[in-house]
């Protein structure tokens, strides 16, 4: 088949906006996105495009995504539209690729390769134990999850820990300076990174190692990122300084659709691109294949009135469609009886199925009336972003002794496993342990080898320590002799932990156990799919995953989620 002919069928099923936003492959391009008017389709078709008609090698396109959903499902396309695998193509979320960056040359900024990721969970544990050592006068006064969302949003914004101020009497701006410094020395000791970090040591990277930069400035000639009004400050800085050298940039957003301001996301990144780069292409995707009529202009209606927004006005083919129904009701009782009812009276009159239907909300308080509701009709209900399989205690707990074995230095996963299986470690034993690592300036595992140089712990406390080292030291050694699932399964088999949930013999411990299997499962199908790829690339895998990825949608329930979880899932 000839190129003429590729490029025809390749760019067939696309508008006449759509092909052009496609054809333009040279220079900066924004392609303002409205609602269902096909971004996804336009993104997929401009790499093929480029891989197809342009000749451009796979390893030299970058595709940023939000979501590791989204970024399948466009590598899923792209494979289609080209009739292949896509070996080379750097397509994944911000956080995963910038990590792939990491893991290469962050030995120049202090850690080593085998870093590992800090989920929220340890993230507020590393938190806890920093105000606990700064002894803080009023400290039990203290949020930690107030003060995690302030070092989110000091780390996603332009602004400096110095610039950001508090009003709290015990909070105060020097607290919160000593904590956020206390806090990122002990990551590094740990070798460890928070998402945040992710970004924030990259561009660090490049800034302190200009050949770092060049590098990957050489590497990608074609940068494509979507949902670039919810790109915040740090990110938005990461894209420039990729695409200084080549400036092929695609970016595609729609600012009418930026609802992620709480999370440092910054919508005049999308206001300002013609400022940022004068001689940029826009193109304005404006049919909608998604919406009637009657929905495009209700929205319309509402949006327009936005004070700073690119003018843009959604149309459709489709009919007019049903009227949009605004109810009034006195209570979040009533409102949730009358959405229940809505339901039962789609199902018998339309036979519709419980997975047709989604509830949305603005926070995840207001699922509980929902819920009520619907179990007191029987009606089976998922909560998307509810408690995720990896968040689950016996699945924590086996990817902390994992990540400890990937990486020695990580504190807070060995104080998670220290005591489980049950050892009898207290809180006191622990905060010997950690006075001891502080003074003799060790990483918190070395201090089992030598826990008899620890005043005052007992000699049973001493050797169980000693043994927990001389376990984890062996397992350590293992690491490189066994692959990633027999390594799970021998921990797991000699910690006794399948036969303490069998003996327990509740349901409670049978779910587990389960979830225990799935787990190893889990990583032997992951190394079959990758054989390249390492434990410490099945943890990152994990580390990354949002509660989007795991919504399981041929699951026959009606699905509650925040507004927040609902983006990019149309």
């Amino acid at each position: 088949m000839g190129n003429s002919t590729k490029k025809a069928t390749l760019l067939r099923s696309l508008n006449t906006v759509q092909r052009k936003a496609v054809e333009h492959t040279e220079g900066p391009s924004l392609i303002l996105a409205g609602a269902g008017s096909g971004k996804t389709r336009v993104l997929t078709h401009k790499i093929a495009y480029l891989i197809q008609r342009k000749g451009v090698n796979p390893g030299n396109i970058l595709a940023m995504t939000f979501t590791n959903k989204a970024a399948k499902e466009m590598r899923e396309r792209i494979s289609e539209l080209l009739h292949g695998e896509l070996r080379g193509l750097w397509i994944g979320t911000f956080h995963s690729n910038f990590a792939r960056i990491l893991r290469k040359d962050c030995v120049k900024i202090g850690y080593t390769p085998n870093f590992v990721i800090y989920d929220e969970a340890d993230q507020l544990s590393l938190l806890k134990t920093v105000i606990n050592e700064l002894e803080i006068i009023g400290a039990q006064n203290l949020n930690p999850k107030q003060i995690q969302s302030y070092i989110k949003f000091v780390k996603n914004s332009s602004i400096s820990l110095e610039e950001f101020k508090l009003h709290n009497q015990v909070l105060t701006n020097q607290v919160f300076y000593d904590i956020f410094t206390r806090y990122n020395s002990k990551l590094q000791r740990n070798n460890a990174m928070d998402f945040e970090d992710l970004l924030g040591k990259s561009h660090e990277l490049f800034r302190l190692f200009p050949s770092v930069l060049s590098y990957y400035q050489k590497l990608f000639q074609y940068i494509l990122v979507d949902e670039y009004q919810d790109t915040n400050r740090v990110q938005y800085n990461l894209i420039k300084l990729l695409g200084e050298k080549h400036r092929n940039i695609s970016v595609v957003g729609d600012d009418d659709q930026s609802i992620y301001r709480w999370r440092g996301a910054e919508i005049r990144n999308i206001l300002d691109f013609e400022q940022d780069f004068p001689d940029c292409k826009i193109f304005r995707l404006e049919q909608n294949y998604r919406s009637t009529a009657n929905i495009l202009r209700t929205a319309h209606s509402i949006i327009r009135n936005n004070l700073h927004r690119m003018e843009k006005e959604l149309w459709t083919q489709k009919a007019d469609g049903e009227k949009i129904t605004l109810k009034v009701v006195d209570t979040s009782r009533d409102e949730a009886n009358y959405v229940v009812q809505k339901i039962e009276e789609e199902i018998q009159n339309h036979s519709r199925n419980f997975s047709d239907f989604a509830l949305l909300f603005r926070i995840n308080a207001q699922s509980r009336a929902l819920e009520d509701a619907l179990r007191n009709r029987g009606i089976n209900y998922v909560i998307v972003g509810g408690i995720r399989f990896y968040e689950r205690k016996e699945i924590k707990d086996i990817l902390a002794y994992l990540k400890l074995l990937v990486n020695p230095n990580d504190s807070v996963s060995l104080k998670r496993i220290i005591n489980f299986p049950v050892r009898g470690i207290g809180k006191t034993t622990i905060e010997r342990l950690e006075q001891f690592s502080a003074q003799k300036d060790v990483p918190l595992i070395e201090c089992l080898s030598r826990a008899e140089e620890i005043p005052s712990l007992q000699k049973s406390k001493i050797l169980t320590l000693k043994n927990l080292g001389v376990f984890l030291q062996r397992y350590i050694d293992l690491k490189e002799q066994l692959s990633p699932a027999e390594l799970a399964s021998s921990l797991i088999n000699e910690l006794g932990i399948l036969t303490l949930l069998k003996n327990e013999g509740t349901e409670e411990a049978a779910t587990r156990l389960e979830n225990i299997k799935e787990l190893i499962n889990g990583i032997e199908e992951f190394i079959k799919s990758n054989p390249e790829l390492t434990l410490e690339h099945y943890l990152e895998s994990v580390a990354l995953i949002t509660s989007v990825d795991n919504w399981d949608r041929t699951f026959n329930a009606v699905s509650l989620l925040t507004l927040h979880s609902a983006k990019g899932l149309e």
